[in-house]
């Protein structure tokens, strides 16, 4: 399995628990995992089972298709605005929140010194 798609589902499940406001061990005894298994799964550290990925699902109360909700068509070419795009995506997709919103800063502050006339 690519490691993209692992990073990408992780991704899903991280953004899914945060918005629930639970940390990794709220949602790992919910759904019966040790809090480590959900940190290896939101980095794309582990390979899980569908049924394990069900049952992550059921506990954040999705459809397990939700978790699967930045995987792209793999048949189709990237363009090369995708590409830049999720280069920068995967720059951000492990830092923590403070990193991040350092990061928008950063771009909004060049956005508008830069913006087109």
């Amino acid at each position: 399995m690519s490691d993209t798609v692992l990073q990408l589902v992780g991704g899903k499940i991280r953004e899914l628990r945060k918005a629930r406001g639970w940390s990794q061990d709220e949602l790992g005894e919910k759904a019966g995992f040790h809090f480590s298994y959900i940190g290896g799964l939101e980095r794309g550290e582990r390979n899980a089972s569908l049924a394990n990925l069900a049952k992550v699902a059921e506990t954040l109360g999705v459809d397990i298709g939700e978790l699967f909700g930045y995987v792209r068509d793999y048949d189709k070419p990237l363009t090369e605005k995708e590409k830049v795009l999720q280069e920068a995506f995967f720059l951000l997709l492990n830092r923590d929140e403070k990193e991040i919103q350092m990061a928008i800063n950063v771009l909004t502050e060049v956005f508008k010194t830069y913006a087109p006339k």
